[in-house]
């Protein structure tokens, strides 16, 4: 429910001391005659209530490099606060967690703050046991141990922490807190930060805040049973992101939020080639070449906020008929997936993007078709429970024809850009403290395709 302050509460007890003391004199008066009464009876007016508490504007930033723990706790106004209180330890099995404090005790009266409460809600960045954050509601506190007290947890919701507040914000995630994982040999990463940080072998050339993988020059396809692709097909390239999350919040309306958002925006571009032979006689064959992994802390107002995203940069391709294909090209722009909420119309996707891509060569022989994608996989969450999974797929598409002469074969070729934006949203987005969903709801599909380049004449 929707919280009152303190300061709201006392001046709603002062109104209706002040109401009932007005008909009340210091004296004893004669009782006025009925006519008096009628005419001295003052008009109707309103007597004005005290609003409940007006709903603050949590600023949303990354978190400092000790994240501290929120704690909502019972007593009070029932507001998060930063808390001494950290995770020292968690059990994700039986939800047991050891809680301990780091203030020295004071002689103050109220609730120990180094000491948690059944009731308490707390939120914490990654911890012993829960390397995705912790959010969670105290049931039971079983007793002190050596590491703290002991506590007995259930989950609990956003809500139970931002109450009635707003929140809406955009946070540049560190490309430095990725973990990479190269799938395929010659993957290397490189990435910039402020303070003039650059690391891997493209790091000078990476503007600050992003994050570039680059597949070896002469990465080969492999090749498998009915795969589409011809041993000397190879891919080369770089793709460079510049990621941001996207937390939006309104819990200013009683029961469920009025609306809610979480996302995954950034800047994308990438330069890379494929070159090669594409045969019939297979399904479209995709080869992940790098999986990387962050676990980002925002943080809204006092309440850290942990970001789970995981990304899985690939290469698809897929071919009907005999093609040769010799293409390089560049693309650059902008992406957002995420999940909206409203308390009108529910969870509903959000995906755009302006990826346009320039062709810097382009070549397509022989007869059939050839699509080939750079793309990448993107999942978002909160303290590990998925959200939102999205892929953005800028690609190359081509396509040959050739009509037989005698003595010759003349065709003609086309070149298309595009970009495929797919995904769905998952029912743990109720952690916001929305009705749960029902089922997963695709992301629908942005697709948009542009022509770049066609040519014709003799087909080998």
């Amino acid at each position: 429910m929707r919280k009152f302050s303190a300061r709201n509460a006392l001046l709603a007890t002062l109104a209706s001391i002040s109401l009932l003391s007005t008909g009340c004199s210091a004296g004893p008066q004669a009782s006025p005659s009925p006519a008096a009464d009628s005419a001295q009876a003052p008009h109707p007016t309103s007597v004005p209530h005290p609003d409940p508490s007006p709903s603050r504007q949590l600023p949303v930033a990354g978190a400092p490099d000790e994240q501290p723990t929120a704690v909502a706790r019972v007593a009070g106004d029932g507001e998060a606060q930063k808390s001494p209180l950290k995770v020292a330890s968690y059990d994700p099995g039986s939800r047991r967690a050891v809680i301990s404090g780091t203030k020295k005790p004071t002689s103050a009266t109220g609730p120990d703050e180094n000491t948690p409460a059944v009731g308490d809600v707390i939120a914490s960045g990654p911890a012993p046991g829960a390397p995705d954050g912790l959010l969670a509601k105290v049931t039971e506190v079983a007793g002190k141990t050596e590491k703290g007290t002991e506590v007995r947890t259930e989950a609990a919701t956003l809500g139970a922490l931002l109450g009635d507040d707003k929140a809406n914000g955009t946070v540049p995630v560190d490309p430095a807190s990725f973990d990479v994982e190269p799938l395929v040999q010659g993957v290397k990463v490189s990435w910039a930060k402020a303070g003039n940080v650059h690391v891997g072998p493209e790091g000078a050339k990476v503007p600050l805040g992003s994050l570039r993988i680059d597949v070896g020059a002469s990465a080969p396809l492999p090749v498998t049973e009915g795969a589409p692709l011809s041993g000397a097909a190879a891919v080369a390239g770089h793709v460079q992101l510049a990621p941001k999350v996207e937390f939006s919040y309104d819990g200013s309306s009683v029961i469920a939020p009025d609306s809610a958002f979480l996302g995954l925006t950034g800047d994308w571009s990438s330069q890379w080639s494929l070159k090669g032979k594409a045969v019939a006689g297979g399904k479209p064959v995709r080869i992940p070449f790098a999986k990387l992994h962050a676990d980002p802390v925002i943080q809204v107002g006092p309440v850290p906020v942990v970001v789970n995203l995981d990304l899985t940069a690939y290469v698809q391709v897929e071919a009907d008929g005999t093609v040769t294909v010799d293409v390089k090209q560049d693309l650059k722009g902008g992406f957002r997936i995420g999940g909206s909420y409203t308390k009108a119309g529910g969870w509903k996707p959000v995906s755009t993007s302006d990826i346009t891509s320039t062709p810097v060569q382009a070549k397509v022989t022989a007869a059939g078709k050839v699509k080939a994608a750079l793309g990448a996989e993107a999942s978002v969450g909160l303290y590990g429970a998925v959200g939102v999974t999205g892929v953005v797929a800028p690609y190359l598409r081509g396509e040959a024809t050739a009509v037989a002469t005698p003595g010759s074969a003349v065709g003609a070729w086309k070149l298309y850009g595009g970009v495929d934006l797919t995904g769905w949203l998952q029912l743990q987005l109720s952690i916001f403290g929305t009705p749960i969903l029902q089922h997963r709801i695709p992301l629908g599909a942005l697709h948009r395709e542009w022509l770049l380049a066609q040519g014709d004449g003799a087909v080998t």
